[in-house]
């Protein structure tokens, strides 16, 4: 496959204003059943290079290869011989003689996969690393765009801490005009400065408004969507023993739709029922937790589409 047919997605910085919303609107348009699949990718072979533990990801790329016509190879964490000291340079030159994309998790450094991603003839995909989670958001907003019709205006609540999937919605849900968008972290645990700033100044352009706060001593009022994580990143520890206590007023319970009663509920998944957030929200009539989930799967058709077609 040649340049002129590839692209990288290392992170949602990476896409212009136009990409982000041509992946929502096509994995929307997916998720809708209103796309014919099975020919896009036929001929190609996709690589999957897991590093990290992964149910929803992993399933989701696989998937939407195969029904987009692709071929599969996949890698176990100790499968490449980077394990015995080959560089990322070599191994990278040496699977883009023979795939045409490669799908990775790392849950490390971002720079690794810009090392994948210097050769010519492979799209590289971050199916996550430790500062974002850039098709978790595509999924989120396909979520959203099927859901409510539309993205611009949403007011949406982020309850819990400021990890790769909180950075990735703050970085992309930014960039949409009249979106409020409310972070509530907890102390110690908010998105990193840097994250916010550039979510803050997409904003300004886009006319949405980004602000984070380090207290739930009232619940969100008038919120279309309350969104909460797993409190325990994959592939991440927390160094302060105490951190559960610091935590716990984060729940996500019934109590946040007091002043939001028409809210969607939404969460990345794993979820920990008890932990994160309670069975009664989950598993309740707000929850479109596990349509999100399948939304994964359609954000992967759409991003793994746009990798190989034609600019």
């Amino acid at each position: 496959m040649s340049n002129a047919t590839m692209r990288h997605l290392i992170s949602t910085k990476d896409l212009t204003d136009a990409d982000l919303r041509a992946l929502v609107e096509r994995g929307a348009e997916f998720s809708r059943g209103g796309v014919r699949s099975g020919d896009q990718l036929a001929g190609l072979i996709a690589g999957i290079h897991f590093l990290k533990t992964s149910t929803r990801t992993r399933t989701s790329f696989s998937s939407a290869a195969l029904r987009l016509g692709a071929q599969l190879v996949s890698f176990g964490p100790d499968d490449l011989q980077t394990n015995t000291g080959e560089t990322l340079e070599d191994t990278a030159e040496v699977l883009s003689r023979m795939l045409d994309l490669l799908v990775v998790r790392t849950a490390g450094d971002p720079a690794e996969l810009r090392v994948f991603a210097r050769q010519d003839r492979m799209a590289v995909v971050n199916a996550m690393t430790a500062d974002e989670h850039p098709t978790q958001a595509i999924a989120d907003l396909t979520t959203m765009l099927t859901h409510f019709g539309r993205v611009e205006g949403l007011r949406v609540c982020y309850v819990g801490e400021g990890n790769n999937s909180a950075a990735a919605l703050a970085l992309t849900l930014s960039r949409y005009p009249d979106v409020q968008l409310e972070l509530r972290t907890p102390p110690g645990y908010g998105l990193d400065p840097g994250t916010l700033r550039q979510a803050q100044h997409n904003a300004r352009a886009s006319g949405a408004r980004v602000s984070e706060t380090h207290s739930m001593a009232s619940p969100p009022q008038g919120a279309d969507v309350i969104y909460t994580t797993r409190w325990q990143t994959t592939g991440t520890s927390k160094p302060d023993p105490g951190w559960r206590d610091v935590f716990a007023p984060f729940q996500v319970t019934a109590a946040l739709w007091e002043r939001s009663p028409d809210a969607v509920f939404l969460h990345d998944l794993p979820a920990h029922r008890g932990e994160d957030v309670t069975a009664e929200v989950l598993d309740g009539p707000h929850s479109l937790a596990f349509d999100q989930s399948e939304n994964k799967m359609y954000a992967a058709m759409a991003v793994l589409e746009w990798c190989v077609a034609k600019r």
